[in-house]
């Protein structure tokens, strides 16, 4: 197939979680032997920060504004086999609108912020969706699963709402024989409804654990933030470095935005990458979590300071191995980029022939409504 996907970033993982997921499943994709074009807005941030600007697997382009994308790439929108949309695009609705209208093959919206969508939708409109581009979608690919599929086909009218999940690319991360730097660890961008939690989970620990090493990795923090003595900071890391960065930690600590947790059943791609690393995890609490991983067998949850401290005191480092070892059977059964990969060839063949069986069928189907 020829598909064309118009995403935030696959170029920059700098503050860019899309990043991770674009990369794995395009590459997936490509080795499937589908033609993949992204085409990516050009943004002060991320062409400053570009750690992927010239992928092997797809033909990226950047287009400067909406009039730029519409003079340049009218056909390669028409003569896709499939049209995909992320969220965060920016002059996302108004592209959707002109994808729409010519394209002639499946459309998707793929939301990798589903419930945090959801709630802006509620409040206000949304500059990359709105309610009345929804229903004329072919797919609603969404990253959160459960009972949000059917609110979105019900209250938005999506047409055929599908969770297609973060993933992991399972060439990149795997366990390795080294040195365990830290006690605990977590990697994520800055986010002010995770704060609190970081701060009770991590940052209280090693307050309380001072003779033990603690780490936090990511960008855009606030330099007002007042960090315990032995807990580094690592401002960026690029996904080539994620593996290491797992692998030298004892255990890592896995934070849910506050949507996220309300929704249920939205795993984050950094439990994918730290599982399939065989590093055991402690994370906060949500709906929906068994269905990835269970709790006690594959992964710790954690509520309290007192709980984590528990588990890097308390718990037997056998015990603890062989958790993260599960874990990691767990994502390579279900989570990779090639799952997701098939996981989409399926939506996308599914929705190709429903819709030339209701075309081959037209005249029969309004017949018999008569």
């Amino acid at each position: 197939m020829k598909i064309v996907v118009l995403g935030l970033s696959i170029t920059s993982s700098w503050g860019n979680g899309h990043a991770t997921t674009y990369r794995g499943l395009l590459r997936e994709l490509g080795r499937s032997g589908h033609d993949i074009l992204f085409l990516e807005r050009n943004q002060p941030w991320y062409a400053h920060n570009r750690d992927l600007p010239r992928p092997d697997f797809c033909d990226v382009q950047i287009y400067r504004s909406l009039t730029e994308l519409k003079r340049r790439f009218p056909g390669d929108v028409s003569r896709a086999d499939c049209v995909i949309i992320g969220s965060y695009v920016p002059d996302g609705a108004a592209i959707g609108e002109w994808v729409i209208e010519h394209a002639r093959g499946v459309t998707a919206f793929y939301d990798i912020d589903t419930p945090v969508t959801l709630a802006s939708l509620a409040r206000r409109r949304v500059e990359y969706i709105s309610r009345e581009l929804i229903p004329k979608f072919a797919l609603y690919l969404s990253f959160t699963g459960g009972p949000t599929l059917d609110r979105i086909e019900r209250i938005y009218g999506g047409r055929r709402a599908r969770a297609l999940y973060c993933s992991v690319d399972a060439d990149m991360y795997f366990p390795e024989d080294c040195p365990k730097n830290w006690t605990l660890g977590y990697l994520g961008t800055f986010s002010a409804d995770r704060q609190p939690t970081l701060q009770k989970l991590l940052s209280d620990v090693a307050e309380q654990l001072p003779n033990d090493s603690f780490v936090v990795a990511g960008s855009q923090y606030p330099r007002s933030i007042r960090w315990p003595h032995n807990l580094a900071r690592i401002t960026h890391l690029e996904p080539s470095a994620h593996r290491v960065f797992y692998n030298a930690q004892r255990f890592t600590l896995n934070i849910t935005r506050a949507e996220m947790i309300r929704a249920g059943y939205s795993p984050s791609v950094r439990l994918f990458e730290a599982a399939a690393c065989a590093t055991p995890i402690i994370t906060d609490q949500w709906p929906g979590l068994a269905e990835f991983f269970l709790p006690g067998r594959e992964i710790l949850t954690a509520r309290t300071t007192t709980d984590v401290i528990r588990f890097l005191r308390e718990l037997p480092e056998s015990e603890a191995r062989a958790i993260g070892r599960r874990a990691r059977g767990r994502v390579l059964a279900e989570h990779t980029a090639a799952h997701r990969a098939a996981e989409l060839e399926e939506a996308i063949e599914s929705v190709r022939q429903e819709e030339s069986f209701v075309s081959n069928h037209s005249a029969e189907l309004e017949e018999v409504a008569r």
